[in-house]
């Protein structure tokens, strides 16, 4: 798995020229590969015949790309290629996205195209989405899964079916400093737990922030809690996953324990469950500039680029200096390995009325979009080998960022981001609050989630 991860990354290196104020070359999108149109549609993309398609809206809902600028830019660019078909953006948080969706879907609505997270989550919903295998062979040739990194194929690969296809690639486990601020207290960029734990007594004692997790949110807390648990053992956490290991393992219940004392000892700021990563500490670190250090993935370099003046102000003014960096959680000399996942995968609904539209919007996304929103929002790393990574208006700070993204992509791999077992992941996630709270030892929680994994079909 390692090998086929920095194989896909040592491609996107490759590829990618680290060059600000460059554009983006245009995608090669493919035509029709001349067969016969699958059952459901024709996947041949018809609203390209400008003029003589009936004018359709598909409905488009997802919690990734979020709302602003960058979307709205793609979605203006596929409007004005394809003019008969008009999109109209559903944006949710990601909890009430699939809520909503689980709603819709089941009575026989819901959007025409959808995001999904990669794992437990696109399995949970496969009763309602398109095989979009069928399209795929027909735009793009039965080498269809060539243009697009190993990594996700795999990932998203049902016994050679497709039900989802990447928009890009992302990387966690990363933590970010505002460099600057920790010059204020007299403090370096932490790069091992003790050095971590000691920044935090010091930025409490001057009334600052510590570490900062929005620990509300189920996804940022199994991130950091599998960069503790990579750093230790990747083999035993992968294998514990699986049903091979038990997670009464020590090396694992070592993970539990790190993790429990960042609430314990204080390297987790205050109230840190009550409050989620987006429009709450997000906005601390990236709009207002008033804390030195969050929790956050790859995707955050796109501060540097997102258009916001706010994150322009905190990223881009002079002087600005920020560090994406990784902790050495168990103090053994070596920083933790970051996990890679496909960020977001696109979906269509097996009931749409407008198939061949939202096929259309799939395949720009794609292509035309992914480029769009990488090289001009840097919203994800890209899914697809010949996509050329050349980010526009990046600064020498945030390339410096990206550079380091990369180099740790390829040569600090831990394993993959997301779970396929949603029971697993669900009591992993309850166990990690528990474990917060004190209200259990880390010996109780593995047993607990333990007992779990036993029973998880797999």
């Amino acid at each position: 798995m390692k090998r086929r991860l920095g194989c896909m990354v040592l491609a996107i290196l490759m590829a990618a020229s680290l060059t600000a104020g460059c554009g983006n070359s245009p995608a090669q999108t493919g035509g029709s590969a001349g067969s016969e149109a699958p059952e459901q549609g024709t996947g041949k993309n018809t609203a390209q015949s400008e003029g003589t398609q009936e004018q359709v809206t598909i409905n488009f809902q997802t919690w990734n790309p979020g709302e602003g600028a960058a979307i709205d830019e793609v979605i203006a660019a596929f409007e004005e290629k394809y003019s008969n078909i008009k999109v109209n953006h559903v944006y949710m948080p990601y909890t009430d996205h699939v809520e909503k969706l689980k709603i819709d879907l089941a009575s026989g609505e819901g959007a025409d195209v959808f995001g999904m997270q990669t794992g437990a989550t696109i399995k949970e919903f496969r009763d309602f989405e398109m095989d979009l295998t069928p399209y795929a062979e027909n735009s793009w040739g039965s080498d269809w899964q060539s243009q697009y990194m190993d990594f996700c194929m795999d990932l998203l690969n049902e016994d050679g079916h497709y039900y989802g296809l990447p928009l890009g690639l992302t990387y966690a486990g990363f933590t970010w400093a505002d460099v600057n601020m920790l010059k204020e207290y007299g403090l370096e960029v932490p790069g091992s737990y003790d050095a971590l734990k000691e920044c935090a007594r010091v930025l409490r004692e001057n009334g600052q922030y510590p570490l900062t997790i929005g620990a509300k949110d189920a996804w940022i807390n199994i991130d950091t809690w599998m960069s503790m648990a990579n750093d230790i053992n990747s083999e035993k956490l992968y294998s514990a996953i699986e049903g091979k290991t038990p997670f009464t393992d020590p090396d694992l219940v070592e993970s539990f324990r790190i993790w429990q004392s960042c609430f314990t000892e204080g390297i987790f700021q205050d109230g840190a469950l009550g409050v989620g990563v987006y429009n709450d500490t997000s906005d601390l670190f990236e709009k207002e500039g008033s804390i030195p250090m969050i929790q956050n993935g790859s995707w955050a370099a796109g501060f540097y680029v997102s258009g916001d003046p706010d994150q322009d102000k905190v990223f881009n003014s002079e002087g600005a200096d920020h560090d994406i960096f990784l902790i050495d959680w168990n103090n053994d000399g070596k920083v933790c390995p970051v996990t890679a996942s496909v960020d977001v995968c696109l979906c269509m609904n097996k009931n749409t009325k407008n198939a061949d539209a939202a096929w259309t919007f799939i395949d720009f996304m794609l292509h035309e979009g992914q480029d769009i929103l990488i090289n001009h929002y840097f919203s994800y790393c890209p899914s697809r080998k010949d996509l050329d990574l050349k980010v526009q208006g990046m600064n020498q700070d945030g390339l410096d960022n990206l550079a380091y993204i990369l180099e740790q992509a390829e040569n600090n791999l831990g394993g993959y981001r997301e779970m396929a077992y949603a029971d697993l992941k669900q009591i992993i996630s309850d166990q990690l609050t528990v474990l917060a709270l004190g209200e259990a030892t880390p010996e109780e929680a593995a047993a607990t989630i333990e007992a779990a994994s036993q029973t998880q079909s797999r």
